[in-house]
Parts: C-alpha cells; structure tokens; sequence
C-alpha cells in the first residue's frame, strides 16, 4: 500500500545511519529479516508513512511475566532491554507506574497488547514517551490520571508521546486522563539551520490509527492550569497521519498542528469538544527571528459532532491561531451541533493576518490512503477503536456509550467517571508463538485471542 516499496529494504541500514542524527540511540543490532519481509506492512492495514516499520520482527521474543512497574519480567525491563524485540504478556491486569514514566529509547521494539489474557493490560499512574526509531505499539490502555497530586503540582502527564521519533505506529490504543496531551508528536522546534534539518531532528513518519483519544483532564495537577488536550503535533513535525480515531470529552487540540507541521487527518471522529476542535498555531513567540514555515493539512472524511460541554457559539470545525499561515485541503468533513445542525466551517483566534489558504489539492497525502464516506464515520470508529475492541474494558464501553448518545463531559478528575481501575491480582495465559503469525502479531485462529467469555469459563 505505501508509495515507497522501494526503500523499503534500507530501512534497518538508514535508520542506523541516522539514529545519530535524531537523537535516538544507536541499536545493538539490526532486525534479523529476509528481504521479503522488509517489504511487508508492520502488520496488515497498516497506513501512513510509517506503514512499513518491521518494528520488533525478527528479534527476540519478550514475555511480560508481572504487572510490576519494574524490574525482572516487568514491561519497563522489556522495553529497556537492547536489540530487536516483540514483548508479549502472559499477564493481564492493571500496571501501576507509580508516576514513573516508561521510556522507549531503543529501536526496533513491537508491543503486542493484543497477546495479553483477558482484560488486558491497562497503566496506570504514568504514560509513555518514545525517542527511538521503529517502533509500534497496539492494545494498551493507558490513564496517567491526577495521580493524587493537587491543583497545578506539576504532574504534567502524557498518555504516548513521540520525542524526536521516526517510524512509529501507535495503533488501537485507549489514551485517557493525561494531564498533559493524551497523545503527541513532538521533540525539538529547530535542529540545524534549514526546514529540512528540523523535521529530521523531529518526530516526523508518525502514524496515530484506531485511538480512543478522550477524557483529558481539564482543571487539574498541570503547571499551566486547564489542560484538557487531545494531540499536540509540535513544530515541523511532517509525514504524520491521524486516521480512524476518536477524540472525545477533549477541551481542545483534537488535533493540534503547531507551526510548519504537514499531516493528514482522514476519518476521525470528533465528540463534546470545548472551544477548539481542529486547529493550527504557529506561536510568533516560540519562533522568534526564525522565517515561518507554512503549514500543511489535508481533512478528509471526518465527523465533529457537539456535546454538552461544546460552546457551539464559539466553535468551528477548523480555526487558526497563532501568526502562520497553513494550506488547507478539506472534503467531505461533517460538522453538527447537538441536533444535527450545522456548524460553521472556519473560525479564527487570533487578530494577526495568518490565513487558512484553501488549496484544491491535499498539499500532503500518503499513497495508498482510501478514506471511507464521512457519512460511515461514526459507525465505523466506534466499532473498532480502542485497546481490544473484542474485550473492552467497562470504562472504554460506557465513554463509547457516551459518544453514540450524545451524553458526557470534559472532566476534571478521574474520579468523576469512577477513578482508577483495581489493582488485583494477574490472570494469566502462556504465550505460545505457535499460535501467532510473528510477523505482524496477529492471531492464526479466531479462538487465539483472549474474550471476557473464555475467562469465565462460559
């Protein structure tokens, strides 16, 4: 599906060679692959420019054995371990992170949330943040949440965050109750002299499908005060795709594209935001002397419908900030108040003169890329985003419930939606790689993956 095959067999090579340059680490070895399966998907569906990342394929097979937050058979000591690696769970349950935040320094690293037994895994207290190149991750639930710090402590939490990453593919994942962005793009604003210098030294071949993206906390312990955000996608990032996900209960930023950034925004339904939905800030303050770059977004085929806590007076379904222009391409977007009325298009908050040029063409698009009618959107989505779509868990069930109906809110504590999971003791079930195609982690049997069903017994 990508327009790329070609490279697709450097990939190990280049990502070596530019480790250095991105700030990740330098891995200890490459993915022990055949020339054919360097050319494979990261698994099957797989979209966006980051669509042929092997991930951990072809490395060492790591069993999560613990629901630990550290130490032998933990997550974090699979994900700290050098070398190509895919980790697997034998557990199920609730990780707490004690406000230490999982680090992915090192590259080629698949985590597979879906080989888990019933109910899955979910972490919570604390969020994850990447730096290393080539890496996917796929059904986890992650809730940083207040972590019972007060009003403005400093907790400043993502869900996932990319720092200066490349060849990532966060998929099928629940984010809620960060403190700080539920899910991000980010890393330095400027490295080097030239644009092209900075979106290398940034997080740039980023793909974000199939999240529920929802319910960050709005008046709690971040340094800044409000901060219920949904995607922060910072300065000059580029080849980012957001696809098939759900944003709900967010203030703003769902997503947010900083200055220069060039993403694609295909399918994605958007519910009960605050004043802001979509939008694009080029911070002349950040930027300083440095020439502005010109963003670029194309939206394509997505939803934004209204809830409780939209101020729909206030809203529109794309607006600017800031002081940058960005070239806009926009078809087939669906934009409602809470009765089905529509809402205006484009809106501004800002009085420089930063434009919304309106082009006729995506001025960035991945090859390959089909979206699906907005009309289809809502059904489709709710169907299938989130961790474990075949088993979720009840708070996942309630807020889609949320969404289907039209009820809910932006929420400042997690408390107000029933708080923080149980931490009880781990189910268990052996990972057997016979019952797995390794290559894309996906079940060889429909009975492979674990069901709330089996786990009772019924």
């Amino acid at each position: 599906m990508s327009s790329r095959p070609i490279l697709a067999g450097l990939l190990a090579l280049v990502a070596a060679i530019a480790a250095p340059l991105f700030g990740a680490p330098v891995m200890a070895q490459t993915p022990a692959v055949t020339a054919d399966e360097a050319a494979l998907p990261a698994f099957p569906g797989a979209l966006g420019w980051a669509a042929r990342t092997p991930g951990g394929r072809g490395g060492e097979i790591l069993r999560v054995t613990n629901l630990n937050s550290e130490g032998p058979g933990s997550l974090r000591a699979a994900i700290e371990h050098d070398g190509p690696r895919i980790v697997v769970f034998e557990v199920g349950g609730v990780i707490d992170l004690d406000k230490k935040t999982l680090r992915v320094r090192n590259p080629f690293i698949t985590i597979a949330g879906q080989t888990a037994p019933s109910p899955g895994i979910t972490l919570i207290r604390g969020g994850m943040d990447i730096t290393a190149h080539d890496v996917v991750v796929q059904h986890l639930r992650i809730r940083p949440g207040s972590a019972g710090g007060e009003w403005m402590s400093g907790w400043d939490e993502d869900g996932i965050s990319t720092i200066g990453a490349y060849n990532v593919i966060i998929d099928h994942c629940s984010l809620t109750w960060a403190t700080d962005e539920n899910l991000s793009a980010s890393g330095p604003r400027f490295t080097g002299s030239t644009p092209a210098e900075w979106r290398a030294g940034t997080s740039h071949a980023i793909t974000f499908s199939n999240n529920l993206n929802g319910e960050s906390l709005a008046y709690s312990t971040h340094s800044k005060g409000e901060h219920s955000k949904g995607s922060l996608i910072h300065d000059n990032v580029t080849d980012l795709l957001i696809v098939g996900n759900l944003y709900a209960h967010n203030y703003e930023r769902s997503p947010l594209f900083k200055g220069g950034v060039h993403g694609v925004i295909v399918n994605n339904l958007i519910y009960d935001p605050g004043p802001r939905a979509i939008h694009y800030n080029l911070a002349p303050e950040e930027w300083g002397t440095v020439p502005y770059e010109v963003g670029k977004m194309s939206v394509v085929g997505n939803v934004l419908r209204a809830g409780p806590s939209t101020p729909t007076d206030r809203l529109a379904f794309m607006m600017i900030g800031g002081a940058g222009d960005v070239e806009y391409y926009g078809r087939d977007n669906i934009a409602v108040d809470q009765v089905g009325d529509p809402i205006r298009m484009f809106g501004r908050y800002t009085t420089s003169p930063a434009r919304i040029i309106e082009v006729r063409r995506p001025p960035v698009w991945w090859q390959g890329l089909e979206p699906i009618p907005a009309e289809r959107v809502q059904g489709a989505v709710l169907a299938n985003v989130g961790a474990r779509p075949w088993d979720r868990d009840q708070r996942d069930v309630l807020l889609i419930a949320e969404v289907a109906e039209g009820r809910g809110e932006i929420i400042d504590h997690e408390r107000e939606v029933g708080g923080y999971p149980a931490v009880v003791e781990a189910t268990r079930k052996p990972f057997n790689p016979a019952d797995w195609d390794l290559r894309f982690m996906t079940p060889l049997r429909d009975d492979v993956l674990d069901r709330p069903a089996q786990r009772r017994g019924t």
